[in-house]
């Protein structure tokens, strides 16, 4: 502002007993309403346009001198109202030079204790909206040395926590940490900034740590973020000047909720405003940073991956594939633990069924959506998604935001601990039983998708001989069979609710797919065959579309065991992991029953399965069942009765008894071609490699054919 041309600027002599209040000085220039009404009372015999003229001028001098009075004030104050402090609400970002001005004046002993813990919650809160922390960062021995102080402590972890690079990880400091932990105890803050100092150089952090992911910084600021977020709002809906100013963008946005903000690319710096945004069309040649509001493109990207300037506000990343392809290309821990952390305190505040007051399902939809976009983007899930569900599904209603929280499960980074059984298999379970259809049908669709993520992204590549001796594997195996027998018990007792429903089948077949060629598709030494409460039902069904995939899942897993038994055989070095004998057992068995019931008719004599369907002759004549042997093969079989009519009619279109004992010889043969022709590809394969004589026929006609 500029200063009074009539007088030159003087201190402000300030009592001392009002300087901790802003009122003393705004009374002392402030007029009293009810004095000034009666005075203008008294003189009712002037004239309107002399007072009207005697009052503007006498408003306009003093708001001129409250206003140096002001300014005086904050240069010469040796104290700062706490309520000031409360009330600095950033409607935009903020400027580093400014924060730096701050903490200096931090160092002039003026301030309280209750004044510099005051400050560190604000510069926590606001921390995503400064533009810039390479000035800050260069403070941080400095707020290091607040940590003596027991109060202070907690805030001033929490800042070094969002500072911390690589290079500020220093001996000393991993000393002092130490002294302080042995002084006061395993305090989470404490925790915090050892676990991120041995995340950077575990070398010098040789102490373990509590490996459980934990909230380690309390969120005590719901007043200011409510503030920020209402001065948000009241700016956004004025001018579009002022919302572009905010956003750094001229699109308005729809919602107006704090995380919604964040997902929108600030401003990154206050030079912008100094100097054009030509300077920077020559910037891939320079050292500077490049501000990440003018990346546009992915060559961009590449030209500018080592000096770009990444957003204070880590939300915008979820919505940004180029910020998104830096976070795989660079693998910076300090982005992931400043996501990680922002995300941590949007999820654990925006969730509608563990928070009472918010309601707003639509938009924490959105959010979810959001978060699974980026973990489908990156391939991988955010640890604190994983923290976040842990948390919300013993609470979760299974009805509330439902296919995105499903999603989320997918995403799920599996593990052999406790936690995976105590906090994700029991909440699911206990939904799965109790809610519809369609949510039994959700949940393992989720369940085969969490199945397949973490199978591309961790054991795909891997040759089991080369682990053969590392325990890793192991673990890897370990994790996927829980989770393969968790589904296995989830379908069997599902199955059982549901009266075998054709619609549940299919999906918990679907989930076997998978399962079926995990040792061939992705190298991992394992395979687990579907329950006996899973298998039966399938091949009973009435619906040929599950009889189809019944078969080709049966051959995938003969192709894959098959394969298996090979390379134990051919390999000279016994290799750590073998198939078990029960599971070649179990599967002559599965094997047995369905070429008894498909084709040879004696599924009720030969199924050895302890929940197979062997039974004594006795018992099946007491059922007063016609030629019952044949009841399930490929002609008299529910599922496969339309077909067999189909073909009756093409075949003997005068016959309208529909015999059946007709399909035999030559005419069985045609009936197996007609299959194959109606897309019956599994039971095509499956036929094929389990019937001897099917099987050679299949290949003299293949000889003849390349003949």
């Amino acid at each position: 502002m500029k200063q009074s041309s009539r007088t030159p600027k003087r201190p402000l002599e300030v009592d001392p007993k009002s300087q901790t209040d802003l009122s003393a000085w705004r009374k002392k220039g402030r007029t009293d309403p009810e004095k000034s009404s009666q005075n203008h009372q008294s003189r009712g015999g002037q004239k309107n346009d002399i007072s009207q003229k005697n009052d503007v001028s006498g408003k306009n001098d003093s708001q001129e001198v409250s206003l140096e009075k002001a300014l005086t004030y904050f240069e010469k104050a040796d104290t700062v109202n706490t309520r000031l402090l409360k009330s600095l609400i950033p409607a935009s970002v903020i400027p580093e030079n400014s924060v730096v001005t701050a903490v200096s004046w931090l160092c002039t002993n003026k301030s309280s204790g209750s004044i510099q813990l005051l400050f560190l919650r604000w510069l926590i809160t606001v921390f995503d909206f400064i533009d810039h922390k390479e000035q800050i960062n260069a403070l941080y021995g400095f707020f290091f040395s607040f940590l003596q102080d027991e109060k202070l402590c907690p805030y001033v972890c929490h800042v070094l926590y969002l500072l911390t690079r690589k290079e500020n990880v220093k001996p000393f400091r991993v000393r002092r940490l130490l002294d302080l932990q042995a002084k006061m105890g395993m305090q989470p803050h404490l925790q915090a900034l050892l676990s991120l100092y041995k995340l950077f150089c575990p070398e010098l952090v040789t102490i373990t740590l509590p490996t459980k992911t934990k909230t380690y910084f309390k969120s005590s600021e719901g007043p200011w973020k409510a503030a920020m977020n209402a001065v948000r709002q009241r700016n956004q809906g004025s001018t579009p000047l002022t919302q572009a100013a905010f956003l750094g963008t001229a699109q308005p946005q729809s919602r107006k909720r704090k995380w919604n903000t964040q997902l929108v690319l600030p401003a990154s710096s206050a030079r912008n405003s100094e100097v054009g945004t030509e300077k920077y069309c020559d910037l891939f040649s320079t050292d500077e940073t490049f501000p990440v509001e003018q990346l546009q493109t992915f060559p961009q990207l590449l030209q500018n991956i080592h000096h770009l300037e990444f957003p204070s506000q880590m939300g915008s990343v979820l919505t940004n594939p180029l910020l998104l392809h830096y976070m795989n290309c660079v693998r910076d821990e300090s982005i992931y633990l400043r996501l990680y952390y922002w995300m941590g305190q949007m999820l654990q505040e925006e969730c509608t069924w563990c928070v009472v007051d918010n309601t707003n399902e639509t938009e924490f939809k959105s959010f979810l959506e959001t978060i699974y976009k980026a973990e489908c983007f990156l391939q991988e899930g955010f640890s604190a998604c994983e923290e976040f569900l842990y948390k919300s599904l013993p609470l979760w209603d299974g009805s509330c935001c439902r296919p995105e929280v499903l999603k989320l499960v997918s995403w799920i980074p599996l593990s052999s601990s406790p936690e995976i059984k105590s906090y994700l298999y029991g909440p699911l379970a206990q939904l799965f039983f109790t809610s519809s259809l369609y949510f039994k049908c959700s949940v393992l669709e989720s369940l085969k998708e969490l199945l397949e993520n973490w199978l591309n992204c961790n054991v795909i590549d891997m040759d089991p001989e080369f682990h053969s001796l590392n325990t890793t594997l192991s673990g890897l195996v370990t994790v996927v069979a829980d989770l393969i027998h968790f589904v296995g018990r989830l379908s069997t007792v599902g199955l059982r609710l549901e009266k075998n429903s054709t619609l549940l089948l299919f999906f918990i077949l679907d989930f076997y797919e998978t399962v079926c060629d995990m040792y061939l598709k992705y190298n991992l030494p394992l395979l687990i065959l579907p329950p006996a409460g899973v298998f039966y039902p399938a091949l009973l069904s009435m619906d040929s579309v599950t009889l189809n995939q019944l078969c080709y899942i049966m051959y995938r897993y003969r192709t894959n065991l098959v394969a298996a038994k090979e390379n134990e055989e051919s390999k000279k070095k016994i290799l750590q992991f073998k198939f078990s004998n029960e599971t070649y057992k179990e599967y002559n068995q599965y094997i047995t029953a369905m070429v008894g019931c498909l084709w040879t008719s004696t599924v009720f004599q030969k199924d050895t399965h302890s929940q197979g369907l062997r039974m004594d002759e006795e018992l099946l004549n007491k059922t007063l069942v016609k030629d019952f042997k044949t009841s399930f093969n490929i002609v008299y079989h529910p599922a496969m009765l339309g077909y067999s009519i189909d073909f009756l009619k093409q075949i003997c279109p005068e016959d309208t008894t529909f015999n059946f004992k007709l399909i035999k010889g030559k005419r069985w043969d045609w009936y197996l071609e007609y299959l194959y022709a109606q897309g019956l590809e599994g039971l095509k394969v499956f036929i094929e490699s389990s019937i001897n004589r099917v099987s050679q026929a299949s290949r003299r006609k293949a000889e003849n054919v390349e003949a």
